[in-house]
């Protein structure tokens, strides 16, 4: 696999290790289990539910991580430290290999944050036809994350947007979709699709403002339907959808979507400020 830890060290099975040498990267062929955390001012971002997602992604491919969350949660403290790096995001990475123990491996990775101009003028999106095959389990899967990105690349989109065989709307690419109409947020039923950290939060923060969500897939025949959309995920929170394909939307003044940007944020706000409470 791609050797993208980036800056100067990675831990291998609690062991600090320069990326001058990243040999471990070539060992790695089968498709490994993996989990991305965003830290923020040195604090791992829902850390307790994405390495509970990890265990169940590894359960659902009949794997196992023999990692303790003490352990894990040490490694990524080790990475921060070695690197002097409170800002970016690490990914948790858990690899077998025949008649092998698990390699466990936490490192930084080449992170993007859209800036302001981003969330105010919203997002290009596109339609692409592909299913994952085990949609709750986070499995590296190298080839289609090169041919999506490709797509997103030559379509000079944001992110594409999965679509199944029945024409439905699962998820993004790399993130979970939202759809608003009316005073209504829909989104994908939890079996079809990743169940993401930050969708999970999404959803609170819309029963805590009083706004219904609905778990049902958006068919691609509906998009005259919906007032707009916004994607989820690690690195994005909460970000409007301006187009997908050739049809337009005002997601970026949809009140609906601003009431949940601010509540996420403060969200966040509040779960950083609560650990860094914790630890003096």
């Amino acid at each position: 696999m791609n050797k993208e830890a980036i800056k100067n060290y990675f831990i291998i099975n609690g062991e600090i290790i320069s990326t001058d040498d990243m040999r471990v990267f070539d060992t790695i062929k089968i498709s490994p289990i993996y989990e991305v955390i965003r830290i923020m001012d040195g604090i791992p971002l829902f850390f307790e539910e994405h390495v509970k997602r990890m265990r169940r992604s590894a359960e659902i491919v009949g794997k196992t991580i023999f990692r303790k969350d003490q352990e894990i949660i040490g490694d990524i403290k080790k990475l921060i430290e070695a690197n002097n790096v409170k800002n970016l995001n690490v990914k948790l990475l858990s690899a077998y290999e025949e008649g092998k123990k698990e390699t466990f491996l936490a490192y930084f990775i080449e992170s993007y944050y859209p800036d302001e101009k981003v969330y105010r003028e919203g997002i290009h999106t596109i339609l692409y036809h592909y299913e994952r095959k085990n949609p709750n389990a986070k499995v590296l899967n190298v080839s289609f994350k090169d041919e999506v990105n490709k797509k997103i690349k030559e379509m000079n989109a944001f992110e594409a947007l999965l679509v199944n065989k029945e024409g439905y709307i699962t998820e993004g690419s790399r993130s979970n979709m939202f759809f608003v109409r009316g005073e209504k947020v829909f989104t994908a039923p939890k079996g079809e699709v990743l169940l993401g950290v930050t969708r999970k939060h999404i959803i609170n923060v819309c029963k805590e403002l009083n706004i219904d969500v609905v778990e049902e897939n958006i068919n691609i025949k509906d998009l005259d339907k919906i007032d707009g959309g916004f994607m989820s995920g690690t690195s994005v929170n909460v970000l409007p959808i301006s187009s997908i394909d050739d049809k337009k939307y005002s997601s970026v003044d949809n009140n609906l979507i601003k009431a949940i940007q601010d509540g996420y944020l403060n969200l966040v706000k509040n779960y950083i400020e609560e650990k860094k409470s914790l630890c003096k």
